[in-house]
């Protein structure tokens, strides 16, 4: 529970149209559309508050290495979305870029992320390109947003983050595999200092198996084991990639995550009960 001098920041991950469960999304993640509903209300009640909100935009470009337009399997047809590729995948010539000029730096790509031993390369529709529908905040948030910037005269600090085609950028504060030519890859050094300024920091957002989990592990690994209790995960704000026939099971992933990351000290909370 807060008090009213408490400096509360609210991180809102990737509230975007094509991660909503609506007709036209792209990559609908069950619950989305309720878990912002939710976050919407939260701000209307309390924004008064909230002393910042930061949203991530995933933002995205369509040829990108984790799209379908990407990749060619052995026969040359384009793959279908949730494919799993894995390096000897490519190096055995089932699935190779349509480009040849970007075989090696996608094998590259794919043998980084497995190393990592977080994630390997998995092709999703594609979502959140910019300037699509898809790529904008869900309508009743979006609104909820700029409602709180008229009355409390502040702005939301938006963090844009999977321009880079060749890398995924699941967390908020650092790609998967960082390209060291490009600093919007890098540690969001910048982020980690305002998160560290706060009292309590809120999260919530989609998706809770991927971008949500991710941004957490981040800011856990990096802002200093002092303030790793002042992150509060808003768990009726956010929910897992549902399980495809073909893919992990990504809620008990998420499910036991959210048992792990307890013990490094984050807190769960909810819209209905933070500042009751």
């Amino acid at each position: 529970m807060a008090t009213r001098t408490t400096k509360v920041h609210l991180v809102v991950i990737d509230p975007q149209n094509d991660f909503m469960d609506l007709p036209k999304s792209a990559l609908p993640v069950t619950g989305a559309n309720a878990d912002m509903d939710r976050v919407a209300d939260f701000i209307r009640k309390h924004g008064h508050r909230l002393e910042d909100i930061q949203g991530t935009l995933d933002s995205h470009q369509i040829v990108d290495i984790a799209h379908p337009s990407w990749w060619k399997d052995a026969q040359g047809n384009m793959v279908q979305p949730f494919t799993l590729i894995k390096a000897d995948d490519i190096e055995a010539g089932i699935y190779v870029p349509r480009d040849p000029a970007q075989l090696k730096r996608s094998l590259e790509y794919a043998r980084a992320l497995e190393k990592t031993g977080k994630y390997m390369l998995y092709i999703w529709p594609e979502h959140c390109i910019i300037g699509t529908w898809g790529h904008g905040i869900q309508e009743n948030l979006a609104n909820a947003f700029s409602e709180w910037q008229r009355k409390e005269y502040a702005m939301i600090d938006y963090v844009t983050k999977g321009t880079n085609p060749y890398t995924e950028h699941y967390g908020g504060l650092l790609a998967e595999v960082p390209d060291p030519t490009d600093s919007s890859t890098q540690l969001n050094t910048g982020l980690i200092e305002t998160l560290q300024s706060a009292d309590v920091i809120l999260i919530a957002g989609e998706a809770l198996s991927h971008c949500v989990k991710e941004t957490i592990d981040q800011i856990v690994d990096n802002i200093g084991v002092d303030h790793v209790a002042k992150i509060q995960i808003l768990t009726d704000a956010t929910s897992p990639v549902p399980k495809n026939p073909d893919s992990p099971d990504f809620p008990a992933i998420a499910q036991q995550w959210l048992v792990d990351i307890q013990k490094r000290g984050v807190q769960v909370t909810t819209t209905e009960t933070f500042f009751n």
